[in-house]
């Protein structure tokens, strides 16, 4: 496991990226500047308003539950669907669309688990929105340090999203599974912080 998330850091690091040339590290600086899609990546999680409901709502029941469980599972289809976007926009080099591609598969098996735990507890799961109904912002998606802080606005926000949901889910056992599902999310935003040679732990705690 180790040595798998030391070849996707390495296929994504700034060094093992030959089009990050001065002149895209200036639109990197620009994208900062007016928030640029890192921004938009945060704003494209936080669409799923639900999310913001868990941290101030303590679950009572199953029901309860799974309606947290349907929130994350929506979570997951627009990870996916963001990065088929990005696997598709012809932007991205192949050892980076390489690592795109597994978070992508990540993402998938979480749906998977999420949707079949939400089956098991006698709800009905969620369905994925096409991707052109989730409102990336496809036309700004200009190189692949477009493409990437995009991606890790997404990462932070779905990481932040299971942080608020971990606590109040009223099965426990959920709870644990959602953290490790965090766990995954945050190992993502930091591997494409540091591809776009940003502090890939910029601070000791996530909010």
């Amino acid at each position: 496991m180790q040595r798998t998330q030391a070849a996707a850091h390495t296929a994504l690091s700034p060094s093992a990226t030959p089009e990050d040339s001065s002149g895209q590290s200036a639109s990197r600086r620009q994208f900062f500047r007016v928030g640029g899609l890192f921004a938009a990546g945060l704003a494209a999680s936080s669409a799923l308003a639900p999310v913001t409901s868990w941290a101030g709502t303590m679950s009572q029941s199953t029901t309860d539950d799974i309606a947290i469980l349907n929130v994350a599972l929506g979570l997951e289809y627009q990870a996916i669907a963001a990065y088929q976007v990005g696997a598709e926009s012809g932007l991205l080099e192949k050892p980076v669309l390489a690592v795109a591609v597994k978070f992508q598969g990540q993402h998938k098996a979480h749906a998977e688990v999420l949707s079949s735990t939400i089956g098991k507890l006698g709800g009905t799961p969620v369905m994925a929105k096409k991707p052109d109904e989730y409102g990336f912002p496809t036309a700004s998606l200009k190189s692949q340090a477009d493409v990437l802080e995009f991606a890790a606005g997404l990462e932070k926000g779905a990481a932040s999203a299971y942080l608020g949901a971990v606590p109040q889910f009223h099965n426990k056992d959920l709870a644990k599974a959602a953290a490790s599902i965090m766990g995954d999310e945050t190992m993502h935003w930091a591997i494409l912080l540091n591809a776009l040679g940003k502090d890939p732990v910029p601070a000791a705690f996530i909010a």
